[in-house]
Protein backbone atom coordinates (compact mmCIF):
# COMPACT_ATOMS: atom_id res chain seq x y z
CA UNK A 1 0.00 0.00 0.00
CA UNK A 2 1.45 3.36 -0.98
CA UNK A 3 1.39 6.61 0.99
CA UNK A 4 -1.46 8.00 -1.11
CA UNK A 5 -3.69 5.02 -0.30
CA UNK A 6 -2.90 5.33 3.41
CA UNK A 7 -3.82 9.03 3.27
CA UNK A 8 -7.15 8.24 1.58
CA UNK A 9 -8.04 5.94 4.46
CA UNK A 10 -7.69 8.69 7.05
CA UNK A 11 -10.76 10.88 6.59
CA UNK A 12 -13.41 9.85 4.07
CA UNK A 13 -14.97 12.75 2.22
CA UNK A 14 -18.15 12.92 0.17
CA UNK A 15 -21.81 12.12 0.71
CA UNK A 16 -23.01 9.92 3.57
CA UNK A 17 -25.44 7.33 2.22
CA UNK A 18 -27.69 5.68 4.81
CA UNK A 19 -29.92 2.76 3.84
CA UNK A 20 -32.89 2.19 6.12
CA UNK A 21 -32.27 5.82 7.00
CA UNK A 22 -35.85 6.81 7.83
CA UNK A 23 -35.93 5.31 11.31
CA UNK A 24 -33.98 3.61 14.08
CA UNK A 25 -30.21 3.24 13.71
CA UNK A 26 -30.36 4.62 10.18
CA UNK A 27 -32.17 7.75 11.29
CA UNK A 28 -29.72 8.33 14.15
CA UNK A 29 -26.80 7.92 11.74
CA UNK A 30 -28.36 10.35 9.25
CA UNK A 31 -28.80 12.92 12.00
CA UNK A 32 -25.19 12.45 13.12
CA UNK A 33 -23.65 12.95 9.67
CA UNK A 34 -25.96 15.87 8.83
CA UNK A 35 -24.89 17.59 12.05
CA UNK A 36 -21.27 17.23 10.90
CA UNK A 37 -22.14 19.21 7.79
CA UNK A 38 -21.90 16.26 5.42
CA UNK A 39 -24.37 15.84 2.54
CA UNK A 40 -26.68 12.94 3.43
CA UNK A 41 -28.70 10.60 1.20
CA UNK A 42 -31.47 8.77 3.08
CA UNK A 43 -32.47 5.58 1.25
CA UNK A 44 -35.59 3.76 2.40
CA UNK A 45 -38.94 2.32 1.33
CA UNK A 46 -40.66 4.32 4.11
CA UNK A 47 -41.31 7.30 1.87
CA UNK A 48 -43.40 9.46 4.20
CA UNK A 49 -41.00 9.11 7.13
CA UNK A 50 -37.95 9.52 4.93
CA UNK A 51 -39.23 12.70 3.31
CA UNK A 52 -40.14 14.17 6.70
CA UNK A 53 -36.69 13.40 8.11
CA UNK A 54 -34.89 14.81 5.08
CA UNK A 55 -36.95 17.98 5.31
CA UNK A 56 -36.15 18.34 9.01
CA UNK A 57 -32.42 17.77 8.52
CA UNK A 58 -31.83 19.67 5.28
CA UNK A 59 -29.49 22.53 6.03
CA UNK A 60 -28.41 21.11 9.40
CA UNK A 61 -24.78 22.11 9.84
CA UNK A 62 -24.92 23.52 6.32
CA UNK A 63 -25.57 20.09 4.85
CA UNK A 64 -27.89 19.05 2.03
CA UNK A 65 -30.11 16.09 2.94
CA UNK A 66 -32.23 14.25 0.37
CA UNK A 67 -34.55 11.25 0.50
CA UNK A 68 -34.42 8.52 -2.15
CA UNK A 69 -37.10 5.86 -2.45
CA UNK A 70 -35.05 2.66 -2.66
CA UNK A 71 -35.74 -1.06 -2.24
CA UNK A 72 -32.26 -2.44 -1.58
CA UNK A 73 -33.31 -5.92 -2.73
CA UNK A 74 -33.51 -4.53 -6.31
CA UNK A 75 -29.94 -4.41 -7.61
CA UNK A 76 -30.77 -2.38 -10.73
CA UNK A 77 -32.84 0.03 -8.66
CA UNK A 78 -29.92 0.53 -6.27
CA UNK A 79 -27.61 1.27 -9.20
CA UNK A 80 -30.07 3.89 -10.47
CA UNK A 81 -30.35 5.54 -7.05
CA UNK A 82 -26.56 5.53 -6.66
CA UNK A 83 -26.24 7.42 -9.95
CA UNK A 84 -28.83 9.98 -8.80
CA UNK A 85 -27.07 10.48 -5.46
CA UNK A 86 -23.73 11.11 -7.20
CA UNK A 87 -25.32 13.59 -9.59
CA UNK A 88 -27.36 15.49 -6.99
CA UNK A 89 -25.20 15.34 -3.85
CA UNK A 90 -21.82 14.09 -5.00
CA UNK A 91 -20.12 10.67 -4.81
CA UNK A 92 -20.44 8.62 -1.65
CA UNK A 93 -17.70 8.86 0.94
CA UNK A 94 -19.59 7.03 3.67
CA UNK A 95 -22.09 4.18 3.43
CA UNK A 96 -24.12 2.80 6.35
CA UNK A 97 -26.20 -0.28 5.51
CA UNK A 98 -29.02 -0.16 8.04
CA UNK A 99 -31.91 -1.44 5.88
CA UNK A 100 -33.24 -4.72 7.28
CA UNK A 101 -36.31 -6.75 8.10
CA UNK A 102 -36.58 -7.95 11.71
CA UNK A 103 -38.62 -11.11 12.47
CA UNK A 104 -40.13 -12.68 15.53
CA UNK A 105 -38.89 -16.01 16.92
CA UNK A 106 -39.82 -19.03 14.83
CA UNK A 107 -38.90 -22.66 14.20
CA UNK A 108 -37.00 -23.87 11.16
CA UNK A 109 -39.56 -26.64 10.78
CA UNK A 110 -42.51 -24.23 10.74
CA UNK A 111 -41.10 -21.03 9.25
CA UNK A 112 -42.66 -19.25 6.28
CA UNK A 113 -40.28 -19.96 3.40
CA UNK A 114 -41.44 -16.98 1.36
CA UNK A 115 -40.75 -14.68 4.31
CA UNK A 116 -37.38 -16.42 4.79
CA UNK A 117 -36.40 -15.71 1.19
CA UNK A 118 -37.62 -12.11 1.38
CA UNK A 119 -35.50 -11.52 4.49
CA UNK A 120 -32.37 -12.78 2.72
CA UNK A 121 -33.13 -10.60 -0.30
CA UNK A 122 -33.35 -7.49 1.89
CA UNK A 123 -30.90 -8.15 4.73
CA UNK A 124 -28.07 -9.92 2.92
CA UNK A 125 -28.52 -9.32 -0.80
CA UNK A 126 -29.65 -5.74 -0.15
CA UNK A 127 -26.44 -5.05 1.77
CA UNK A 128 -24.40 -6.65 -0.99
CA UNK A 129 -26.14 -4.55 -3.64
CA UNK A 130 -25.52 -1.20 -1.95
CA UNK A 131 -21.92 -2.09 -1.08
CA UNK A 132 -21.26 -2.91 -4.74
CA UNK A 133 -22.98 0.17 -6.13
CA UNK A 134 -21.55 2.72 -3.72
CA UNK A 135 -18.23 0.89 -3.28
CA UNK A 136 -17.66 1.20 -7.04
CA UNK A 137 -18.58 4.88 -6.73
CA UNK A 138 -15.93 5.37 -4.05
CA UNK A 139 -13.33 3.70 -6.25
CA UNK A 140 -14.32 5.59 -9.41
CA UNK A 141 -14.22 8.95 -7.62
CA UNK A 142 -10.58 8.46 -6.67
CA UNK A 143 -10.64 6.04 -3.78
CA UNK A 144 -11.05 6.47 -0.07
CA UNK A 145 -14.21 6.02 1.95
CA UNK A 146 -15.77 4.12 4.82
CA UNK A 147 -18.53 1.52 4.82
CA UNK A 148 -20.27 0.33 7.97
CA UNK A 149 -22.55 -2.68 7.73
CA UNK A 150 -25.14 -3.21 10.44
CA UNK A 151 -24.80 -6.71 11.83
CA UNK A 152 -26.15 -7.92 15.14
CA UNK A 153 -25.46 -10.10 18.14
CA UNK A 154 -26.97 -12.63 15.70
CA UNK A 155 -23.66 -12.33 13.84
CA UNK A 156 -21.93 -13.84 16.89
CA UNK A 157 -24.04 -16.72 18.28
CA UNK A 158 -27.08 -18.82 17.29
CA UNK A 159 -30.52 -17.45 18.15
CA UNK A 160 -33.95 -18.85 17.16
CA UNK A 161 -34.34 -16.64 14.09
CA UNK A 162 -33.65 -19.07 11.21
CA UNK A 163 -33.53 -16.47 8.42
CA UNK A 164 -32.29 -13.40 10.28
CA UNK A 165 -29.58 -15.16 12.31
CA UNK A 166 -27.68 -16.88 9.45
CA UNK A 167 -28.11 -13.73 7.37
CA UNK A 168 -26.35 -11.62 10.01
CA UNK A 169 -23.57 -14.22 10.22
CA UNK A 170 -23.17 -13.90 6.45
CA UNK A 171 -22.96 -10.11 6.81
CA UNK A 172 -20.03 -10.47 9.21
CA UNK A 173 -18.12 -12.52 6.64
CA UNK A 174 -19.15 -10.19 3.80
CA UNK A 175 -17.74 -7.28 5.83
CA UNK A 176 -14.37 -9.01 6.03
CA UNK A 177 -14.36 -9.88 2.31
CA UNK A 178 -15.17 -6.30 1.36
CA UNK A 179 -12.49 -4.97 3.72
CA UNK A 180 -9.88 -7.11 2.00
CA UNK A 181 -11.06 -6.25 -1.50
CA UNK A 182 -11.63 -2.51 -1.06
CA UNK A 183 -8.69 -1.78 1.24
CA UNK A 184 -6.31 -1.39 -1.70
CA UNK A 185 -8.51 1.55 -2.79
CA UNK A 186 -8.34 3.18 0.63
CA UNK A 187 -11.90 2.14 1.51
CA UNK A 188 -12.36 0.78 5.03
CA UNK A 189 -15.22 -1.65 5.71
CA UNK A 190 -16.38 -2.45 9.23
CA UNK A 191 -19.60 -3.47 10.93
CA UNK A 192 -21.47 -2.85 14.15
CA UNK A 193 -23.17 -5.68 16.01
CA UNK A 194 -25.89 -4.23 18.26
CA UNK A 195 -27.87 -6.15 20.82
CA UNK A 196 -31.57 -5.32 21.16
CA UNK A 197 -31.75 -1.58 20.49
CA UNK A 198 -34.38 0.40 22.34
CA UNK A 199 -36.28 1.79 19.37
CA UNK A 200 -40.00 2.59 19.13
CA UNK A 201 -40.35 -0.62 17.13
CA UNK A 202 -38.81 -2.70 19.93
CA UNK A 203 -40.95 -0.96 22.52
CA UNK A 204 -44.04 -1.82 20.45
CA UNK A 205 -43.01 -5.49 20.39
CA UNK A 206 -42.47 -5.44 24.15
CA UNK A 207 -45.89 -3.86 24.64
CA UNK A 208 -47.45 -6.51 22.36
CA UNK A 209 -45.87 -9.32 24.38
CA UNK A 210 -43.54 -10.34 21.55
CA UNK A 211 -40.40 -9.50 23.56
CA UNK A 212 -39.73 -10.24 27.25
CA UNK A 213 -37.80 -7.22 28.56
CA UNK A 214 -36.78 -8.67 31.98
CA UNK A 215 -35.47 -11.80 30.25
CA UNK A 216 -33.60 -9.71 27.69
CA UNK A 217 -31.97 -7.61 30.42
CA UNK A 218 -31.04 -10.70 32.42
CA UNK A 219 -28.38 -11.78 29.91
CA UNK A 220 -26.63 -8.42 29.55
CA UNK A 221 -23.69 -7.33 31.67
CA UNK A 222 -25.04 -3.77 31.82
CA UNK A 223 -28.50 -2.78 33.01
CA UNK A 224 -29.21 -0.65 29.95
CA UNK A 225 -29.92 -1.36 26.30
CA UNK A 226 -28.27 0.79 23.64
CA UNK A 227 -30.30 3.47 21.90
CA UNK A 228 -30.02 4.25 18.18
CA UNK A 229 -27.76 7.17 19.16
CA UNK A 230 -25.39 4.79 20.96
CA UNK A 231 -25.05 2.72 17.79
CA UNK A 232 -24.65 5.89 15.70
CA UNK A 233 -21.74 6.86 17.98
CA UNK A 234 -19.97 3.63 17.02
CA UNK A 235 -20.82 4.12 13.34
CA UNK A 236 -19.44 7.67 13.39
CA UNK A 237 -16.23 6.49 15.06
CA UNK A 238 -15.66 3.73 12.50
CA UNK A 239 -16.12 6.28 9.69
CA UNK A 240 -13.79 8.84 11.26
CA UNK A 241 -10.06 9.47 10.96
CA UNK A 242 -9.72 8.11 14.51
CA UNK A 243 -10.36 4.64 13.06
CA UNK A 244 -8.07 5.06 10.04
CA UNK A 245 -6.29 1.72 10.60
CA UNK A 246 -9.38 -0.26 11.61
CA UNK A 247 -11.03 -2.39 8.94
CA UNK A 248 -12.71 -5.78 8.71
CA UNK A 249 -14.14 -5.85 12.24
CA UNK A 250 -17.66 -6.38 13.58
CA UNK A 251 -17.81 -4.12 16.65
CA UNK A 252 -20.32 -5.25 19.32
CA UNK A 253 -22.52 -2.47 20.71
CA UNK A 254 -24.19 -4.93 23.02
CA UNK A 255 -24.18 -3.81 26.68
CA UNK A 256 -21.95 -6.81 27.38
CA UNK A 257 -24.33 -9.40 25.91
CA UNK A 258 -21.58 -11.44 24.22
CA UNK A 259 -19.52 -11.52 27.43
CA UNK A 260 -22.46 -12.28 29.70
CA UNK A 261 -24.87 -14.59 27.87
CA UNK A 262 -22.99 -17.85 28.46
CA UNK A 263 -21.73 -16.74 31.89
CA UNK A 264 -25.30 -16.27 33.12
CA UNK A 265 -26.27 -19.82 32.10
CA UNK A 266 -23.38 -21.66 33.78
CA UNK A 267 -24.87 -24.81 35.35
CA UNK A 268 -22.63 -24.60 38.40
CA UNK A 269 -24.21 -21.32 39.38
CA UNK A 270 -22.78 -17.82 39.20
CA UNK A 271 -21.16 -15.88 42.06
CA UNK A 272 -23.43 -12.89 41.51
CA UNK A 273 -27.01 -12.77 40.35
CA UNK A 274 -28.85 -9.74 39.07
CA UNK A 275 -31.64 -8.50 41.35
CA UNK A 276 -35.09 -9.49 40.13
CA UNK A 277 -36.73 -6.92 37.88
CA UNK A 278 -39.50 -4.96 39.62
Amino acid sequence: MNAETVDKAKAPRGTAVITGGARGIGEASARRFAAEGRAVAILDVAREEGLALASALDGTGGSAVRFYDCDVSDAEGVDAVAARVAQELGPAGVLVTSAALIPNTESIMDMDLAAHDRMWRVNYHGTLHVCRSFGRQMIDSGGGGAIVTVGSINSLLPLPLPAYNPGKVALARLTQLLAAELGRHGVRVNGVAPTYVMTPQLQARIDAGQRDLPKMMGVHALDVLPTPDDVADAVEFLCSARARTITGIMLPVDSGWAASVSYMTYSGGVPWERPAAP
